[in-house]
């Protein structure tokens, strides 16, 4: 659905007016360009703390980009990359207020500041792990502070590994794919199994399963990952074969039209896919419903179809599939959670309990899954445009629109760009994530 109200704010007519009323006036988003997707340009100003650890990989990573790195450029130019995991005492932490006091100012519109550091839990150390932990405060300030710019703050946490940990997540972040992932932290290792980067088309050759790909934010991710080279397996409610043939057939993937929910479905889905003699390369657990309802008035009914659909299909399926050696060494497995299972909503007790073990079978599978070279991450979606939340009464749509950082609702396709960062076979030292793509929404954690 169109916002009416960030046209007008980017309108040259009515932009004036806005600003003279004081109105706030969201910068619109960045995004992939479908030509030339995952292309990295722009300034970036490196900085570091005394001590760090990844600088020289840093920078070797982004002299292999098209990125231009500055030394200082002018205000409105640049993005912002700061290795701060040398910080240990409170004293050395004026070392990351002076690098972003200077040049804040010079950030670009929809511009990218990627603060990289130690994971806490990691190090020994009591005072350098407690000086790490900062780095989360500051991040989702400063994400607060530049968001009228639309530009993005997030935090890069290293556990094990160095240039082969840090390239694809700091690639990522520095992409227009990352434009609504906002105020985020992101856990990264050594990677679980070994791989080819690909930059351009890192799918190429693979096959990816992704449930509910019909419409809405399924739709999207299938396209996303047809176009960076998979052949999308979809699957959606026979209800709505006609639809996912018709999407299917226009990314050339295959489609499956199933009731996930059903007996014998995750067999189903094992079957086909063993058919297909390629493996699997990942399967994107998209398929959820709504059933909102007061707790005290929800019907049995309610909540036992939605936590069949929204998990207890994802658990079987999971099941199912790691039952076999499909995914072994380089599978992917990502959930969709959502902002509501961590939270909360009113009228939303059953879907908040789905999304938040949702969260929990990432939690709960990424060290068995790591150790047979499979990563698992989710998603957590703030408010994205979809025939969902255009059904919202206009104030509250306004609302879900206006309270993030970023003053404007996503896109399915903000979802899917992350999702395809997450299955991407780069990406094999992202295990154990969840992120919420809600341009930090002023709701929850």
């Amino acid at each position: 659905m169109t916002d009416r109200y960030l046209e007008l704010a980017n309108a040259n007519i009515t932009k004036t007016l806005f600003d003279g009323l004081g109105l706030p006036t969201p910068v619109r988003l960045v995004r992939e360009d479908s030509n030339n997707p995952h292309k990295l340009s722009g300034h970036v100003l490196l900085g570091t703390s005394e001590g760090a650890s990844f600088t020289k990989a840093i920078d070797s990573i982004l002299a292999e980009t098209p990125v231009t790195m500055a030394s200082g450029e002018g205000p409105g130019k640049v993005s912002l990359v700061f290795d701060a995991s040398g910080i240990s005492t409170a004293e050395q932490s004026t070392q990351l207020y002076k690098f972003f006091n200077r040049h804040l100012s010079a950030l670009a519109q929809c511009g990218r500041v990627i603060v990289i550091g130690h994971k806490p839990g990691a190090l020994k150390d009591t005072g350098h792990a407690t000086l790490q932990r900062g780095l989360v405060g500051f991040v989702k300030s400063v994400a607060k502070e530049i968001g009228r710019k639309s530009a993005t703050a997030n935090l890069l946490y290293i556990d094990k590994g160095g240039k082969t940990a840090i390239e694809a997540p700091l690639r990522f972040l520095l992409s227009a794919g990352s434009t609504f992932m906002n105020a985020q932290v992101l856990y990264a290792s050594k990677p679980v199994t070994s791989f080819e980067a690909d930059w351009t088309r890192p799918l190429e050759g693979k096959s990816v399963v992704v449930t509910g790909a019909a419409r809405g934010i399924g739709l999207a991710i299938s396209q996303v990952l047809a176009r960076d080279g998979a052949t999308v397996i979809g699957i959606d409610v026979p209800q709505a074969e006609t639809e996912l043939k018709a999407a299917m057939a226009d990314i050339k993937g295959l489609s499956l039209p199933l009731d996930i929910t059903g007996e014998g479905a995750a067999d189903t889905l094992v079957t086909f896919c063993q058919n297909q003699g390629r493996g699997l390369h990942s399967i994107i657990h998209n398929a959820g419903i709504t059933r909102d309802k007061m707790l005290s008035r929800m019907t049995p009914v309610q909540w036992e179809l939605l936590m069949q659909v929204n998990l207890g299909a994802a658990q079987r399926i999971n099941e199912a599939l790691l039952a076999t050696e499909l995914l072994d060494n380089g599978g992917k497995i990502v959930g969709v959670a959502s902002i509501s299972g961590i939270a909360g909503n009113v009228g939303q007790t059953n879907y908040g309990f789905s999304k938040s073990a949702v969260i929990g079978m990432v939690d709960s599978l990424a060290v068995p899954c790591g150790k047979r070279g499979i990563t698992i991450n989710a998603v957590a979606p703030g408010f994205i445009e979809t025939q969902m939340t255009a059904a919202i009464p206009f104030v509250t749509r306004q609302m879900g629109r206006r309270l993030s950082s970023l003053s404007q609702g996503g896109l399915p396709v903000d979802v899917a760009e992350v999702i395809g960062f997450f299955v991407s076979p780069q990406a094999a030292g992202i295990n154990g994530n969840t992120v919420r793509v809600c341009g930090q929404s002023l709701l929850g954690a």
